[in-house]
């Protein structure tokens, strides 16, 4: 500086908590010097040059770059100027934070640095995001995230205290249900499309389709019993799924693996016909009788009547399920979806063979005569016809 330009900012007042503008000049291991257009320099401690802790004034400034600090101390005895960029940046930060936070503002941060339990980052005062507000499912490793660009919501802002809590799952969050609105309305009822499965629970399956999550419940599965999900498909698989049912508002579809393939009831029944022996599997048992799985998906009712050529009470008494059996197809009705079974005429075991009461011998009892031999009646009759 010319010592006329320096006689020229001598007149320029300063006073401590003035905000001023000015350019590097200077770069070392522990400040930053700036020229601001006064009598003398400005420095900024490394304390004073962000919200976080750096390690070297360099990962903040370099030289030739105009920055805007606050006065903290005008040291006349020294003749220099102590700054802080941190202060200057964080006087209008809160304002502008708190709209944001009022307004429910997505904006864009640098992530600083990884710390225990989330991300650090300066936005005119030190922003934390929890691990658990970093991403809508859990990110075991959150240094890939140093040094990116995300999209964040003020979720908490407390001035007071310097406390600034940033979300980038609620940005996350509203994207998603913008997108499952968008999708929803793009899923029409009795539609088949291709889906992933996601996870399994007890009761189903969740498969997303077109980005949103939709649940196949476990008798949705497919056309046969199912015990466990994980028996029919796991994570990852790609499947058929028929739409049916969409809640827009609750951001619900419900879905159907089975219903997007063939019913057994259309293929094959064709493979039986009436009067055949097959063997099939007991799946349940009822009062009733019980239903005899030909193949998956196809049934049929073997009627308590139909079990044994001998009485049964319960069919538990004689049956379990899971156990093998050969059955005689009684009848089909594929309308009515309904095949009659029976386990008694597919057996080759037959009870007893009664003789009609009309064909059966009667003897009478020998009598005695008095003669020591047996005289029949007919041998009384014969003598009595003989006489006439």
């Amino acid at each position: 500086m010319s010592e006329e330009t320096r006689e020229a900012v001598s007149e320029t007042v300063l006073n401590s908590g003035d905000v001023v503008t000015g350019r590097v000049i200077e770069v070392d291991d522990k400040k930053v010097v700036v020229d601001i257009g006064y009598a003398f320099n400005g420095i900024i401690p490394i304390r004073e040059l962000s919200a976080l802790r750096i390690e070297h004034p360099s990962e903040v400034c370099a030289v030739g770059d105009e920055v805007t600090t606050k006065v903290i101390k005008i040291d006349e005895e020294d003749q220099v100027v102590v700054l802080s960029k941190r202060e200057a940046a964080a006087q209008g930060a809160w304002n502008d934070l708190q709209d944001k936070f009022e307004n429910g503002d997505t904006f864009e941060i640098t992530v600083q640095d990884v710390v225990k339990g989330g991300l650090v980052t300066d936005v005119g005062v030190r922003g934390f995001i929890p691990a658990s507000l970093v991403d809508r499912k859990f990110v075991e490793n959150l240094e890939e995230f140093k040094g990116q660009s995300i999209r964040v919501k003020v979720v908490e802002i407390d001035p007071e205290n310097n406390k600034l809590i940033l979300s980038r799952k609620a940005v996350l969050d509203e994207e998603y249900d913008d997108n499952v609105s968008q999708t929803l309305e793009s899923l029409p009822v009795g539609s088949v499309v291709t889906g992933t499965v996601q996870r399994l629970t007890n009761f189903g399956a969740f498969v997303d389709v077109g980005g949103v999550d939709g649940l196949v419940h476990i008798s949705e599965l497919a056309w046969h019993h199912v015990d466990h999900p994980e028996d029919v498909v796991k994570p990852g698989d790609t499947v058929q799924v028929r739409i049916l049912k969409v809640d827009p508002e609750a951001g619900r579809v419900s879905l159907s693996i089975r219903e997007a393939m063939p019913s057994p009831w259309e293929e094959g029944v064709q493979e039986f016909t009436p009067g055949s022996i097959v063997t099939g599997v007991v799946r349940r048992i009822v009062d009733f009788g019980v239903f005899v799985e030909l193949k998956p998906g196809l049934e049929g009712l073997v009627h308590i009547s139909q079990i044994s050529h001998q009485h049964v009470a319960h069919a538990s008494d004689v049956l379990e399920e899971g156990q093998e059996v050969k059955v005689k197809i009684l009848a089909i009705d594929p309308e009515r979806q309904r095949i009659s079974l029976s386990i008694k005429d597919a057996s080759e075991e037959r009870p007893p063979r009664r003789e009609p009461q009309q064909q059966r011998s009667y003897q009478s009892t020998p009598q005695d005569d008095g003669s020591g031999t047996g005289a029949t009646i007919g041998d009384l009759f014969r003598d009595l016809f003989k006489k006439q």
